[in-house]
């Protein structure tokens, strides 16, 4: 007996090696422990300390104390290596966790800028400065508050160009009453330089050509010109994101416009060596260089003159400069929606994402040109890394580059090729070098995305059905099947019966038809686990920082993902081809138009089922601990035995119900509360019933030309409903709104309303005067398709609603307005609760204000207007509005002005404010307090505060 064991040993190694050496791609699924994959082991520990710097505040003396602690636990682990290896890894993960919460007290906090905030004071000053960036803006498009590329008050007509600057100050104009002179300073402006206005008395000879054309700016270039300079609106709401913050991560922190022939050029960068003083200064040249070259194929005469379904155009071409080089001033709003609730945006624009998929592509191709695992690596890197100049080089590009070279030499260095374990390596590395990292939704999702194929849909298959397909291949060498388990050899005796029974009756081109049909079925399963898998595990971002979850992500993916991997090369291709001539680049030019429209109608398709997008607010703390559990032991459940395994297959769809589990909404019950939502130059008011019942008053939206060039274009880069009013309600929990309320069609109050209707799906809408509005018109008709209920309020109507008793004060019944909205459309409501009562007034002017004001005298106290307790001042205290008569009426105890922070309108006016001081009302203003919750008791009682998360 011991001589056959000992017999059988030798040949099973045998046979092992001869394996190894015969599937060399195949993937040998060992369990997940330590010594298998330290380096993930560290990242998790190191991240982990990273998360405890959320609990304690930043306090100086805590550096030196982890110092000591990190210098502890590191002779700690020395001396357990030595004596008590069993416990060491514990040491060593103590100490990457110290490690960790040390780095992040040591990371310098982001320069904030603020030397330029003394400076946006509205004059007009001469700045010098260096360019850093320059890029084509597409015609006509809107920037509204939070979107800085743009002025739409200059623009002369639709189809003007214009040019996104982005300047490095040197000195700016210091102006006092007797004197300016230039001082020195720094800081980086976002600059719009648009063609001047032309004076147009022929109309037969106004023409864009007749313009100066725009300036020809390249990287360095000194040039000085004046600018009235603009801080970035800021929305100081719970869960509003900061486009401010956005800017500042790219060294902005105003924005300015002006004219072309202002612009003074005062220095021409002559120098074109490499080795400059900036390399991402040259990266953004080159992404701006490489952005023109497809539209320019675009506008060709190869191009145009190809049927409609082989012709790429200008939208096209956007959506391929997105997806190649990140660059996306030309993609439309429309076909980004489309992808955003199909869960497939990331797809088709450059992200880390792009940077593996091309790294993956370029090692296959190089190990297949049979280069060494050395040379392939070097290769992959270097190629990656020229890529990654012509996006940019943006952070999430950056370190998707660092954590793909990382990835490949830990590869290289690791004896046993584990994923994981280089998987741990590249996020360690990102981590130590940007620990902030860690926060940013962009690491987040990388890691995850990875994490989720690698280390779950990949072992599942490979313990399950690829083996399979792997052993279909290659039938005619028989003697490979002696290096195989049984049961594959077997299947590929088979394959071959089948093969010849197919050929017998089909002839002898089908003779591989049975091994191609398993190996597709098998490939194709294959792509569907991966899919599941990672939409499972992405469910947990998408709600955290998407507040979507887009039922049909699996099927669109299945679609884009294997497209994406033909439609990146060809579109590469078509790039390079482009650069020789636009009639090389024809025949991959209509392969990618052809694919492209395949992908974007089927895309298209999909988003537009109702179904296809859900918006849910983001999971609470206590779900995603469950949800990254869960996801840990599938990771580890997978490498076990069969039971195992299974388990793992049970527990993964709980990662999704994790992160999608309702939380209860964050009310306080027995309270009447009103929070005036900081959306700068407009209203918005949620309004929470003591039973739990919920109302939004108005939605916000842009205001004066902004509005108006929103209108022309039809569409918008910023959505005030989508990106401030959503995520306020999601913030508390939110899924639904009982009613929405608006008070007239104004752009400031209705422009975010489409937005807030789709999300929350509201039973009723509330208006009252119908205008003679496009855009009105249009929101009723998606009210009704949403399925909600369209409700006209007028004077006199009554409502009871969660124990609050609403009267309509304002319009008039026999009020109308054929014309254009007005602000004395404005619907007034007045909230009773008990004795506590509130105001809303919406924008009502004069008029409406001394109508109601008649009222009240006429009719006595089936119309009384006050004594309030909060009133909300109508028309953001404009000196139209509030008159004395109607104040004294309504008497507040408190006053809330919803306004924007250093408005063009000169809003709130003073007058307004002395008059309510002499009502001795408690004044509250958005601009300077934020978004503010008045919390009314039925006894009376008022008591405002800031939502917690208010900077």
């Amino acid at each position: 007996m011991a001589v056959n064991s000992g017999a059988s040993r030798p040949e099973s190694r045998a046979a092992a090696e001869l394996e190894a050496r015969l599937w060399p791609r195949a993937l040998h699924v060992q369990p997940l422990r330590l010594r298998h994959a330290p380096l993930l082991a560290a990242a998790a520990s190191f991240a982990f300390g990273e998360s405890l710097s959320l609990l304690p505040p930043r306090q100086p003396h805590l550096v030196a104390l982890l110092a000591l602690a990190a210098a502890a636990l590191l002779c700690l682990a020395l001396l357990a290596l030595r004596r008590a290896p069993r416990i060491a890894p514990v040491a060593a993960c103590a100490l990457w966790i110290a490690v960790g919460l040390w780095s992040v007290q040591l990371e310098p906090a982001s320069p904030r800028q603020t030397a330029l905030t003394q400076y946006a004071d509205g004059l007009s000053r001469t700045v010098e400065a260096r360019v850093i960036r320059v890029r084509e803006l597409p015609p006509r498009t809107p920037a509204i508050s939070g979107n800085a590329d743009s002025d739409p008050d200059q623009w002369d007509e639709p189809g003007t160009p214009a040019l996104s600057v982005d300047l490095a100050l040197t000195a700016i104009e210091q102006v006092t009453p007797d004197v300016s002179r230039m001082v020195p300073i720094s800081g980086g402006v976002r600059v719009t330089l648009y063609r001047p206005r032309l004076r147009r008395t022929d109309p037969a000879t106004a023409n864009d050509s007749s313009a100066p054309p725009l300036p020809r700016l390249r990287c360095n270039d000194q040039i000085a010109l004046p600018l009235r300079l603009r801080m970035p609106e800021r929305y100081r709401d719970p869960g509003a994101w900061q486009y401010a913050d956005y800017l500042l991560d790219q060294g902005i922190a105003a924005t300015a416009s002006a004219p072309t022939d202002r612009l003074e050029m005062t220095r021409v960068d002559t120098d074109r060596r490499i080795g400059w003083r900036s390399l991402r200064c040259r990266a953004f040249a080159a992404q701006t260089w490489a952005a023109a070259r497809l539209p320019a194929y675009v506008h060709s005469a190869a191009n145009r003159h190809l049927p409609a379904a082989l012709r790429l155009t200008p939208g096209d071409a956007g959506m391929l400069n997105a997806m190649l080089f990140g660059d996306r001033t030309r993609l439309t709003q429309a076909l980004r929606l489309g992808f955003e609730r199909t869960g497939s945006f990331h797809l088709f624009v450059v992200s880390g994402m792009h940077v593996a998929l091309l790294a993956g592509i370029i090692f296959f191709l190089a190990r297949r040109l049979r280069l060494g695992e050395l040379y392939a690596t070097l290769a992959t890197i270097a190629l990656s890394s020229g890529y990654a100049l012509l996006t940019g080089l943006g952070m999430p590009v950056q370190r998707a580059l660092l954590m793909t070279s990382v990835f490949l030499l830990a590869r290289l260095l690791s004896r046993d090729r584990n994923v994981l374990n280089s998987l741990g390596a590249a996020a360690l590395a990102v981590l130590v070098w940007t620990p902030h990292a860690l926060f940013e939704a962009s690491f987040q999702m990388t890691f995850l995305a990875i994490l989720s194929i690698a280390g779950i849909a990949v072992p599942l298959g490979e313990r399950s059905f690829l083996p399979y397909a792997r052993a279909a291949r290659r039938l005619n060498d028989r003697w490979r099947d002696a290096a195989m388990p049984p049961r594959l050899a077997q299947l590929r005796v088979m394959l071959r019966l089948w093969g010849q029974g197919f050929a017998a009756v089909l002839g002898p081109w089908s003779k591989t038809l049975p091994a191609l049909i398993l190996r597709w079925t098998l490939w194709a399963a294959e792509l569907a686990l991966v899919g599941l898998v990672a939409e499972a595990v992405m469910a947990l971002p998408m709600a955290a920082y998407f507040h979507r979850a887009t039922l049909f992500a699996l099927p669109a993916n299945i679609i884009s993902v294997p497209l994406v991997a033909v439609l990146a090369p060809l579109a590469l291709i078509t790039f390079l081809c482009s650069l020789a001539g636009p009639w090389l680049a024809t025949l991959p030019g209509t392969l990618l138009a052809l694919l492209l429209h395949a992908t974007t109608g089927a895309i298209r398709r999909l988003s537009q089922v109702q179904a296809a997008d859900l918006r849910v607010p983001g999971p609470s703390a206590v779900h995603a601990v469950v949800a990254l559990g869960i996801l840990a032991f599938c990771c580890w459940a997978v490498r076990r035995s069969r039971p195992w395994m299974l388990a793992a297959t049970v527990a993964l769809p709980i990662v999704t119900l994790a992160a999608l589990w309702p939380s209860p909404p964050r009310l306080l019950t027995g309270q009447l509360e009103v929070t005036a939502i900081d959306v700068g130059q407009g209203d918005s008011l949620f309004i929470a019933g003591p039973g739990g019942r919920t109302m939004l008053v108005d939605a916000g939206g842009p205001t004066g030309a902004a509005a108006n060039a929103e209108n022309a274009a039809g569409s918008s880069t910023f959505d005030i409903g989508e990106e401030i009013v959503s995520p306020y309600l999601w913030s508390r929990q939110i899924r639904r709104l009982d009613v929405v309320v608006l008070t007239h069609a104004h752009s400031d109050h209705m422009g975010g309303m489409p937005a807030v209707l789709r999300n929350f799906r509201p039973r009723e809408l509330w208006v009252a005067v119908d205008p003679d509005s496009e855009r009105y018109r249009e929101l009723l008709a998606e009210a009704r398709t949403l399925g909600i209920r369209v409700r006209h309020l007028r004077a006199g109507d009554r409502i009871a609603w969660d124990k609050v008793a609403i009267r309509v004060l304002a319009p008039a019944r026999d009020y109308s307005n054929p014309g254009p909205p007005v602000n004395d459309d404005s619907l007034v409501m007045h909230l009773q609760y008990g004795r506590a009562s509130v105001l809303l007034e919406g924008d009502a002017q004069a008029a409406s204000e001394d109508a109601m004001a008649g009222r009240a005298r006429t009719d006595g106290a089936a119309a009384q207007i006050g004594p309030v307790t909060l009133l909300k001042v109508a028309h953001h205290g404009s000196l139209t509005s509030t008159t004395p008569e109607f104040l004294a009426l309504a008497a507040p105890e408190d006053a809330v002005i919803s306004v924007g922070r250093n408005n063009t309108f000169g809003h709130p006016r003073e007058e307004v404010i002395d008059r309510l001081a002499e009502e001795h009302a408690r004044i509250y203003r958005t601009d300077r307090d934020g978004a503010m919750s008045f919390l009314l008791t039925p006894a009376g009682g008022i008591s405002a505060l800031a939502p917690a998360s208010n900077p």
